[in-house]
């Protein structure tokens, strides 16, 4: 028997179909790979994709549809960034440590580096940092610098956007808006250890915040 052939998807469609892929996917889905599923266009995926992110945005909902790494994805509502911070403290969930941002700030701000340049910044041995960062795929080598030597250059990868929730690089904030930033979570992180033994909260003010301290520098992007 013949098989028929699925009959063209209109625009609803196509937000309901992606409307559950991004519900479903863990990580951000780029255009390219719903067209591809899809069958569809991709201008005609990227047009139901702003209108389901206009959709979130004009609702009272506790989901919204952001672009990450360029991709999209499904996340929770900028509203409820405290109660999840505040479950998540509850359930334990492993942070990473002062040190670990320390060393992964200097790289996203200051990529491609070498590790020596990085112990240079930061006045301590970071091997083992470098290795749990790596095994946590935030860094990646990407080269070697044409030096004596030839050491290995390291930059942040994809799932650092993903983990910090950031569309690019160029997304980092800037020195004025980080000040407001890290005054606020030195705050909420000096109330958590007072009430309990609370670990490094993970957000960008502290990823920056460390940086800029050690190295007294304006980041360029």
């Amino acid at each position: 028997m013949e098989k028929q052939e699925s009959l063209p998807l209109d625009k609803s469609k196509i937000k309901s179909i992606a409307e559950s892929l991004l519900f479903v996917n863990e990580k951000p889905i780029e255009i390219a790979e719903l067209s591809e599923i899809l069958s569809v266009d991709k201008r005609l995926v990227e047009e139901a994709l702003e209108e389901l992110v206009t959709d979130y945005t004009n609702k009272p909902c506790g989901i919204s549809i952001v672009k990450v790494a360029g991709g999209f994805q499904m996340c929770s509502s900028p509203e409820s960034e405290m109660w999840i911070k505040k479950m998540y403290r509850e359930r334990g969930k492993q942070k990473l440590s002062v040190a670990s941002l320390e060393t992964l700030a200097i790289i996203s701000y200051k990529q491609p580096i070498t590790r020596m340049e990085i112990e240079s910044i930061r006045g301590v041995n970071i091997d083992g940092v470098m290795k749990h960062l790596a095994d946590l795929g935030l860094i990646k080598i990407e080269g070697r610098k044409e030096v004596p030597g030839k050491p290995f250059l390291y930059v942040t990868t994809r799932k650092f956007l993903e983990y910090f929730g950031l569309n690019a690089l160029k997304d980092l904030p800037k020195l004025e808006e980080f000040m407001i930033l890290a005054s606020k979570e030195e705050t909420v992180q000096a109330n958590a250890e007072e009430n309990s033994n609370a670990q490094p909260i993970e957000d960008k003010a502290v990823l920056e915040e460390k940086t800029l301290e050690k190295n007294n520098t304006v980041p360029n992007i």
